[in-house]
């Protein structure tokens, strides 16, 4: 494997803890303002981004790679608003789109069409991660306001389940 994937691989696997941390953060926000579908839902997102982490983990050993993890980063996004989640998460994933666009573009350039493929997975999940954090900002913009529409969207978010990924190695 060449070097230069191999190291932004690795980098990802901190990358996606971090977004796990990030999420965790977004949920005991919501937890503590009341707010338990939102909760539920970045609890949920968290554990994504912990399987995410470990695809990439398990990439790396499948192909006799070296694993350094290092130390998570704490969250330092202010969260003052019930919209300030939904907002940095949004954020949040466009950064991870493009870390991902990165370790794509290396492949590519060494022919490193395994990678590729891998990343071919990655790079449709997080056209769906950036649509779900659109759309959540859309429903708290048309619902957050009013009480009742604010109960029914934490309604509908408490009831997400979690489903591991698609993506088997």
């Amino acid at each position: 494997m060449d070097k230069k994937v191999a190291e932004l691989i690795n980098d990802q696997i901190n990358k996606e803890l971090y977004s796990a941390y990030l999420y965790l953060d977004f949920a005991n926000y919501y937890g503590s303002v009341g707010l338990d579908g939102f909760a539920n839902w970045y609890k949920i997102q968290a554990q994504e981004e912990r399987d995410h982490a470990m695809l990439f983990f398990q990439y790396l050993e499948n192909n006799g790679e070296k694993i350094t993890l290092e130390a998570i980063a704490k969250p330092d996004k202010v969260l003052d608003s019930h919209m300030a989640p939904l907002e940095a998460g949004l954020e949040h994933e466009k950064y991870v789109t493009s870390l991902i666009n990165n370790i794509y573009e290396a492949a590519h350039e060494v022919k490193d069409f395994r990678t590729m493929q891998l990343l071919d997975w990655f790079v449709k999940e997080q056209g769906e991660e950036e649509k779900n954090a659109s759309d959540m900002i859309t429903k708290m913009e048309l619902f957050g306001s009013d009480a009742k529409g604010l109960y029914m969207l934490n309604s509908e978010l408490g009831a997400r389940v979690y489903s591991a990924p698609s993506l088997t190695l």
